[in-house]
């Protein structure tokens, strides 16, 4: 069974994001970390690039398949996690914690209500 911890807001894309004042983390859940297998390479925006929400801004590979990241919110990119482009797979082994992917400075918080809490996203994937 995934963990789906209760400060992080999801999508039905499996990324979450988890809102620090006006700073958001995005990476992707333990869920979609299985569902890829081992992941293998992770492309990033660069610092300053803008994200709009719902568009892709980067992608992960796995040795099953590409998959592209989601935003769950539109803002400018103040982080990204550098050591993930040299050793990918810390995704897989903390997904919550040092695998983020970006961390992303938000113009309009309220964009993450239509987001999905942990209940709704595990309902979700676990078809409850």
């Amino acid at each position: 069974m995934s963990e789906y911890p209760e400060d992080l807001r999801y999508l039905d894309s499996h990324e979450y994001v988890r809102l620090d004042g006006e700073i958001a983390t995005i990476g992707i859940t333990e869920f979609a970390v299985k569902e890829l297998g081992d992941i293998v390479f992770v492309e990033l925006p660069e610092i300053g690039d803008a994200l709009e929400k719902g568009e892709t801004f980067g992608s992960i590979e796995s040795v099953k398949a590409v998959e592209s990241l989601t935003s769950p919110v539109t803002g400018t990119v103040v982080e990204r996690n550098e050591p993930l482009l040299d050793d990918p797979e810390v995704v897989s082994d903390e997904p919550y914690s040092e695998g983020w992917l970006v961390k992303v400075r938000v113009d309009n918080p309220d964009e993450l209500e239509d987001a999905l809490t942990a209940d709704e996203y595990r309902a979700l994937v676990e078809g409850e």
